[in-house]
């Protein structure tokens, strides 16, 4: 059956359309918005009457493609994260997009992010990570989701408030940020990491979401977001810190204009994202980790 699925983020709005069997999901499409919901929450806690606008405008446009171009027997799957659990105005803004679109959205709380993550990532791998204990890795905008297990069976999820938008608006306030401002966001996101209950060792990192996503493209010289390449590539520690250490020393604006296919709107944050990334990856003791383009989208639908 043909479904589709919606994840509202912290930073970006996604949509996928697949065909959903027993056996898995097979992607017939996916786009990526961002219109920043979150912009501004981690200090004002409620989500700005603009950020509500561009969201909406967003998924009016996804109503109008999916309308034009499928014969969906059901409704989209609407499901929202960390901007949303963290507003004040949250039940406000569900309540408009009900009423705006005839959409119901579904609110994850973190461990249950965390758990349809983890699913969703491993769905879109064509390698067989059999008997391997995995570390799931969602960097989002708000909040940061961490999950583990092995042979595709969830042992133990993990939800922080630390994200690309969260730790730039927190942290990183100048542009480019100064060498106290990424220190300080270092040393909160380690403090942060030191909280999760990580006896196990993982095998192996799988990560997801805009930050891995983005540089791994820019690292393999794609000229467009191609899944089949970017499923399965392994991102090393090392070309990590080399993105890190020249988008810290860049402005959003420079950012965005050497990288415009993948780091369009995401200048801003890139930095605080790979900041989280390499220290999770040194946290972990990995150097590399496995790129995936699955996520809570993917997940969803296989629920």
């Amino acid at each position: 059956m043909i479904r589709a699925s919606i994840d509202i983020g912290t930073n970006s709005v996604l949509l996928l359309v697949a065909d959903v069997t027993s056996e898995g999901i097979t992607t017939l499409e996916e786009i990526a918005e961002v219109p920043r919901l979150g912009k501004g929450v981690d200090g004002d806690k409620s989500i700005h009457p603009d950020s509500q606008k561009r969201v909406l405008n967003v998924l009016r446009g996804y109503k109008s493609h999916l309308e034009e171009n499928y014969d969906l027997k059901k409704a989209p799957i609407i499901t929202a994260t960390s901007a949303v659990r963290d507003a004040s105005n949250r039940e406000e803004f569900l309540s408009l997009i009900k009423r705006e679109t005839g959409w119901g959205v579904i609110l994850l709380s973190g461990l249950l992010e965390a758990e349809t993550t983890y699913s969703g990532a491993l769905s879109v791998l064509k390698s067989d990570y059999t008997d391997k204990y995995i570390s799931v890795l969602d960097i989002g905008g708000g909040s940061t989701e961490i999950a583990f297990g092995k042979n595709n069976e969830l042992e133990d999820s993990f939800s922080i408030d630390m994200g690309s938008v969260r730790f730039s608006e927190r942290f990183l306030t100048n542009n480019p940020p100064t060498r106290l401002q990424m220190q300080d966001a270092r040393d909160e996101t380690r403090k942060l990491l030191g909280r999760v209950d990580h006896e196990k060792k993982s095998d192996m990192v799988v990560g997801v979401a805009g930050t891995v996503t983005s540089v791994a493209a820019i690292d393999l010289e794609l000229t467009e977001y191609d899944v089949d390449k970017l499923n399965d590539y392994k991102l090393s520690r090392e070309k990590i810190e080399q993105f890190l250490a020249e988008f810290s020393k860049m402005t959003c604006k420079e950012i965005e204009e050497k990288y415009p296919v993948f780091l369009k709107n995401r200048g801003d944050v890139i930095v605080a994202g790979l900041l989280i990334l390499s220290e999770f990856l040194k946290f972990t003791g990995h150097n590399e980790l496995v790129v995936s383009t699955g996520g809570i989208r993917h997940g969803i639908l296989l629920q």
